[in-house]
C-alpha cells in the first residue's frame, strides 16, 4: 500500500464522512502541522473508515460515543455528530447514543455531550 493512495483514498472517505467539514479541520491545520494534517486523512481515514466490517453509520456511532465519554473533545464531538447526520444517523440515534454514555462515563460527560449536540442541530 502506497502512501498516495492511502492519502486519496483517505481523502476521499473523509469528504464521504463529513463533507466540507472535515476539509475545514484539515485546512485549519495547513498553516501549523501539515504533516499532521496528512497524517490524519491517511490513518483513520485511508485506513481504518475504509476497513470493511462496519459501514458508516456505526463508525460514526462508536466515534459519538468514544468522543462524548472522553468529556475532554467537544470540538471533535461536533465534527462528528455532524458527520453522522451526514451518513444517516437520526438525530434522535444521536441523542440515544449521548445518553448511553451517561451509563458508562457519567451525567457530565453525556450533559456536555448534548449540548454538542443541541449546537450542531441548531445549525
Amino acid at each position: 500500500m502506497n502512501t498516495e493512495s492511502r492519502y486519496e483514498r483517505g481523502l476521499a472517505k473523509l469528504r464521504e464522512v463529513d463533507g466540507q467539514a472535515g476539509d475545514r479541520v484539515v485546512q485549519s491545520l495547513e498553516d501549523i502541522a501539515p504533516d499532521f494534517a496528512r497524517y490524519l486523512i491517511e490513518f483513520p481515514f485511508g485506513d481504518i473508515y475504509s476497513r470493511p466490517g462496519l459501514d458508516l453509520k456505526s463508525r460514526e456511532i462508536a466515534v459519538v460515543a468514544a468522543l462524548t465519554a472522553m468529556g475532554n473533545a467537544t470540538p471533535q464531538l461536533k465534527v462528528h455528530i455532524h458527520a453522522a447526520l451526514n451518513v444517516g444517523v437520526s438525530r434522535e440515534e444521536i441523542v440515544e447514543t449521548i445518553m448511553q454514555m451517561a451509563v458508562y462515563a457519567g451525567f457530565p460527560a453525556a450533559l456536555n455531550g448534548l449540548m454538542a449536540a443541541k449546537e450542531v442541530f441548531a445549525q
